[in-house]
């Protein structure tokens, strides 16, 4: 039995902590000084200052930080509802109850960890846990990106992966990203099996670290040999369609980029540089690693606030195009030049659907597409991936290269995981290419998990195939446009705070399945989809049909139109995620629809 889960008030739990939490200076400071602050408070009278107190207190014990598909993410700091030493390693002991029931002999597990605070302690704590399992642990000796460690997992054969990161979230966050034997991140049968275990353990008597020396004396823990990139490294190039086109330039592509001071300066800089891009200016504030983010408070590429040390660059050194990767270097965002000489954005919907088509249209041109045969009642053709909030655009260039498009949930597990379907039926050679709008990309299946790595060598090969041919990127994209349809997306990202931050998202979910509009800014609702229902509603033909997915906390409403709202709580972050798509023969039209959707939609979701 969990002792945690025995306390009965915010109070308990601060003091069963207080006693027990001992092994990391870092929180034993912060438990005492909870304590100072408290009880000089009730001497002085202050009342206003212990029902802060009690605030903190609820927020920090009023749950245990989920383990949830992906794994662990919260802030850093003491409790049993945020990221420290004991529930880092009470998941780690969950899952290594887990590999060892899969694998009792020869368990092994890769770690890998990132820039943000602690993610070097937590990984070094992880190993001791797994050491103590008698579970083989291969360590990264420096931070490296989540796909290298995706690729890892499956390169030594591992049971099991651990990636402590929290992606793009601020620096007061930090997190913990479990992988199966597959590479993927673990499905939702695999998770529960790892929650089940976790939630049978208490975090101070039920889990035992090794010595770490002792244990890499022993050969139980083993640090990952730098050569091993090179393979992976190959794996990205072999992704590669015109593997010169870069050094047949006149000139070299001209880059500026940003690791946003996080896992990608080393390895998005290598592959540049072996595939022919010379000229990279790094924005220097950015490169390198820092758990504060000190340049920005959310080092995320989607958002503008992270990229504008960069644009500033971009400026002075008029790139070809700007690069930014995120803290783990899983998702990559870029900056071009429009035809006004300013540089703009592209957002993850653009850049993932102009892969898509340079993709399929190149591979098609030199004959490298898989082969389609004809085989009754059996579908051979090549096959992209996208989540079911990513851009419809991507159907219509799949209808044009005759590529099978198979829409997933919300994760890039799920993208990957076609991957090993395919895998098992041998049946490998048709992923092509997989995408999520939040700016993650894979080209090839060599991992199981977005590669900024290998998208920013994508990126760059595109823009260079471009140039070569008197185009730009801009104009690819307007081409694109001009082709497909005019699709404008739109995310908006509702915060909420806390416990009552919970019960509100959670409140707007029900009330929305219990009554949806049937119409918005005179448009009918002809299709509504409730994942979690695993139900798709026909409202203009009248039919009910399944979605073929697994649960999932989602809703989705299509307009007469062909635009569509998405409504589903962040899997990540204390947020709920609006995805606002909408189509029309100009982009001023499809943005001025999408912001009267917004306004409207508003009076569901406040």
């Amino acid at each position: 039995m969990n002792k945690t889960q025995k306390s009965e008030t915010f109070l308990e739990k601060y003091n069963y902590w207080l006693e027990n939490a001992t092994s990391d200076i870092d929180l034993v400071r912060e438990l005492k000084g909870i304590e100072r602050r408290l009880t000089d408070a009730k001497a002085a009278g202050d009342h206003d200052t212990v029902k802060l107190i009690g605030s903190d207190l609820e927020d920090r014990f009023y749950q245990e930080l989920e383990f949830g598909t992906g794994g662990l993410r919260g802030i850093l700091g003491a409790g049993t509802n945020r990221m420290n030493h004991y529930t880092v390693a009470r998941a780690t002991q969950g899952l290594a109850d887990f590999a060892k029931a899969l694998n009792p002999k020869n368990t092994s597990i890769a770690i890998s960890y990132d820039s943000r605070h602690k993610s070097a302690y937590f990984a070094k704590i992880s190993a001791q846990v797994l050491a103590q399992n008698g579970i083989k642990c291969r360590l990264f000796g420096e931070l490296m990106p989540t796909p290298v460690l995706s690729y890892a997992v499956r390169y030594f054969g591992c049971d099991a992966g651990i990636m402590i990161t929290a992606s793009h979230n601020p620096g007061e966050y930090n997190g913990y990203k479990a992988y199966g034997s597959d590479g993927c991140q673990l499905s939702l049968e695999d998770s529960e099996a790892v929650i089940q275990r976790i939630k049978k353990l208490d975090m101070f008597t039920d889990v035992k670290l090794a010595d770490f020396d002792a244990a890499y004396d022993k050969g139980e823990i083993v640090y990952i040999d730098k050569d091993f990139l090179d393979d992976y490294f190959a794996e990205v190039k072999e992704q590669s369609i015109h593997k010169n086109v870069c050094r047949e330039l006149e000139t070299s592509l001209k880059v500026v980029y940003t690791p946003l001071n996080g896992a990608g300066n080393k390895p998005v800089r290598r592959i540049l540089k072996e595939m022919g891009v010379t000229d990279v200016t790094v924005v220097p504030e950015q490169e390198k690693p820092d758990g504060d983010f000190p340049t920005c408070s959310y080092p995320n590429p989607e958002f503008r606030e992270a990229l504008e040390l960069g644009l500033k660059l971009c400026d002075e050194v008029q790139p070809d195009l700007l690069l930014a990767t995120d803290p783990d270097a899983d998702r990559v965002g870029i900056a071009v030049k429009d035809e006004k000489g300013k540089y703009c954005l592209f957002t993850g919907n653009e850049v993932g659907a102009m892969l898509m088509e340079y993709i399929c249209r190149e591979r098609t041109a030199k004959g490298t597409m898989p082969q389609v045969e004809k085989k009754l009642g059996k579908d051979t053709r090549p096959v992209a991936v996208k989540s079911i909030v990513s851009t419809a655009i991507c159907d219509k260039i799949a209808a044009k290269y005759n590529v099978t498009m198979i829409d997933t949930l919300t994760g890039f597990k799920f993208i990957a995981g076609i991957a090993g379907e395919l895998e098992k039926k041998d049946e490998l050679e048709r992923f092509i290419y997989g995408f999520e709008e939040s700016y993650g990309y894979l080209a090839g299946s060599y991992v199981r998990d977005k590669d900024a790595v290998s998208a920013c060598m994508l990126i760059c090969e595109m823009a260079a195939f471009y140039k070569k041919n008197g185009s730009s990127l801009i104009e690819a994209r307007t081409k694109m446009y001009d082709e497909y349809g005019y699709y404008y997306h739109y995310t908006d990202n509702l915060a909420f705070k806390g416990s009552e931050g919970m019960r509100k998202m959670n409140s707007i979910m029900s009330s929305l399945r219990r009554s949806f509009p049937k119409s918005l800014c005179g448009l009918d609702v002809v299709k509504y989809t409730d994942y979690d229902q695993k139900v798709i509603n026909n409202l203009a033909k009248g039919k009910i049909k399944t979605t073929g997915l697994p649960k999932s906390n989602v809703i989705k409403l299509e307009l007469a139109d062909g635009s569509s709202i998405i409504v589903r709580p962040s899997g990540t972050e204390p947020k709920l995620k609006v995805y606002y798509t909408c189509v029309g023969n100009s982009m001023e039209n499809s943005v001025g629809l999408q912001k009267k959707l917004m306004e409207e939609f508003a009076l569901y979701v406040k």
